[in-house]
């Protein structure tokens, strides 16, 4: 277990977080900072938490560790008043994820009950209980009790939708509602749900810390609105200025075909869309409403809360997304076998931060500099085959972090200014990774060193180097020579307006007449 300290001598209580690289923990520890506590985040990789804004407050910790350790958990959380359990392993663990979830729970519990945790509060899934209840669904019950079973009393939260910008839910009705002006869907587009907006359920998951009577309970937390899956869809048609969707619902597509046809046309997984599809079938409605009684608030509307998740996107404002949870694959292992590398430099006449900040722009709506229809092309094969493809795009159009998506990418090295490493998430039959080097050169210049690096998986992978070899001289070159066009236009404007700005400070006052 590695901790991160940052010496912190303030008294407030200690919170325990999980999951602070997700969608939800991503968010939830700013709101806890803001409301007076100290943050205790207990992550896989603390570098992932590098560029977080709030990573540096002094009233943060990040421990390093194995959430699977019920000794280095229990480590962690003593001296904490409470823990938020938002550890979920569909991303990471993929068809196993169910007995993963409740292995983990259960360690969790254990280690809770030995550090003599007062509390443990989880946010969990609205749905009927019943024989009917989707895996998914079913999952999350398990962990709810799970997290009980040592005696640690639990809070639980049960949402349904959660729509924020970024969320996963949110980006498979946008992207639905985007790229099908007709669509066939299966029945579940009538079934009622009750959505609630990202904001509403960080604003009950800190107000719990302060209400005691919400130790030990289990509540229902959604929105105002009741309404269908096919309504969401018309009110999100109406928030882009889009003509409403012709739905047409049909009694044949299973929950593995709903997944992927989600998967082909939206950025989400099929690991993720397969148990989401299965649990929409179920109807997600608070039915009790214990909430407004222990913690009374108003909470937005659904067409409010699609505006706003709206709104942050266009900003680029996205503080947290679906795509940055999971675990970072270790270095490539490139000792033994054979490794084939792809390797062009170039000099810029622009300074390595330049240089280094025009590359950092690569992926997602400003694509790759040339060619894009080629890599559109590669994207579209991708996802037939159930890779991520392009679709999953970037957080920020001009700032990175370690850990973050980039289509069909991973940033898994980062030193700013010099450094960029993407390992491919492409299904592959082998490893890729494509590095970004900027040396200084004298008189302000630069080198851009670009590196392919790909490590075949037996002679399907050595057939697939040398099928794509020849189209490199257009993808990885062009690529190339797209960003020395960019970061020498860079320079060039950044020169004029110093040298404009110069100008000014020595040009004479004009005379008052």
């Amino acid at each position: 277990m590695t901790i991160v300290e940052n010496n912190n001598a303030s008294h407030a209580p200690v919170i325990l977080v999980t999951g602070a690289t997700g969608y939800i923990g991503g968010r939830l520890v700013p709101r806890l900072l803001e409301a007076g506590y100290r943050v205790r985040c207990l992550v896989r990789d603390a570098r992932k938490l590098a560029s977080r804004t709030w990573s540096g407050d002094p009233r943060v910790d990040v421990i390093e560790c194995d959430a699977g350790s019920v000794e280095e958990v229990a480590r962690a959380m003593r001296g904490c008043e409470a823990a938020y359990y938002l550890i979920h392993s569909m991303l990471a663990a993929g068809p196993a994820y169910r007995r993963v979830d409740r292995e983990l729970a259960e360690s969790f519990a254990r280690a809770a009950r030995d550090a003599g945790l007062a509390r443990i509060i989880y946010l969990g899934g609205l749905g009927e209980t019943g024989e009917g209840l989707s895996e998914h669904l079913s999952s999350r019950r398990e962990v709810e009790m799970a997290l009980a079973s040592t005696g640690v009393p639990v809070t639980v939260m049960r949402a349904a939708m959660i729509i924020g910008s970024g969320s996963a839910s949110f980006e498979i009705l946008r992207y639905l509602v985007e790229r099908l002006p007709v669509m066939v869907t299966p029945r579940w587009v009538n079934t009622r749900c009750q959505p609630i907006a990202v904001r509403d359920v960080l604003h009950y998951l800190v107000a719990c810390l302060k209400a005691p009577a919400t130790v030990g309970r289990t509540l229902d937390i959604g929105g105002p609105d009741i309404l269908t899956y096919r309504a969401l869809m018309d009110i999100m048609s109406d928030a882009l200025g889009l003509r409403r969707r012709k739905v047409i619902p049909v009694p044949v597509l299973t929950p593995r075909l709903s997944s992927l046809w989600i998967h082909l046309v939206t950025p989400i997984s099929h690991r993720i869309a397969r148990p989401l599809a299965e649990g929409l079938r179920n109807r997600v409605v608070c039915r009790n409403h214990d909430v407004l009684g222990l913690l009374p608030h108003d909470c937005m509307g659904v067409g409010d809360a699609i505006n706003a998740a709206l709104g942050k996107r266009s900003r680029a404002e996205i503080e947290s997304a679906w795509s940055d949870a999971g675990p970072i694959p270790g270095d490539a292992d490139w000792a033994g076998g054979k490794v084939f590398i792809d390797q062009r430099c170039v000099e810029i006449a622009a300074t390595p931060d330049t240089v280094f900040d025009v590359v950092c722009r690569l992926g997602g709506d400003h694509g790759y500099f040339a060619a894009d229809w080629l890599w559109r092309l590669r994207g579209f094969m991708d996802r037939l085959i159930g890779g991520p493809g392009l679709r999953r795009g970037r957080r920020h159009p001009a700032r990175l972090t370690f850990g973050e998506a980039v289509d069909f990418w991973r940033v898994t090295k980062i030193e700013t200014g010099h450094l960029l490493e993407l390992r491919a998430e492409m299904r592959l039959p082998g490893v890729a990774t494509l590095t970004f080097e900027v040396i200084p050169r004298g008189e302000g210049g630069s080198e851009l060193i670009q590196t392919a690096r790909f490590k075949p998986r037996g002679l399907a992978g050595i057939a697939y180097w040398y099928a794509v070899a020849p189209l490199h001289g257009i993808v990885f070159q062009g690529m190339l020579n797209g960003i020395k066009a960019a970061a020498t236009r860079a320079s060039s404007l950044h020169t004029v307006l110093m040298d404009e700005r110069t100008d000014s400070r020595h040009r004479p006052l004009a005379a008052v007449g």
